[in-house]
């Protein structure tokens, strides 16, 4: 999660498509309630904060916790995938 990020962008990313039948599909946004639900608990437990007017951005406990997570998947994949440790 790159800079401060607000709802908008985030409905625009998880958001879907809509099926118009016979006519193309159009993009549609995600729901913006959860979204915030989820953000306000990430805020709760310390790995999110908010930027006054611009929006949420992960605070160094959030990125601390996904580095370390990122860094046991990348270990675990390479167990079982050895010709992954070139990346």
């Amino acid at each position: 999660m790159r800079g401060p990020i607000g709802i908008a962008h985030l409905r625009s990313e998880y958001g879907g498509r809509l099926d118009r039948g016979a006519k193309p599909e159009h993009a549609r946004r995600g729901g913006g309630a959860i979204i915030r639900n989820a953000l306000q608990q990430l805020e709760a437990a310390g790995l999110v904060e908010i930027l006054m007017k611009r929006g949420r951005m992960l605070t160094g406990e959030g990125r601390r916790l996904l580095d370390r997570l990122s860094t046991e998947l990348r270990e675990e994949l390479e167990k079982k995938h050895p010709e992954l440790k070139k990346y």
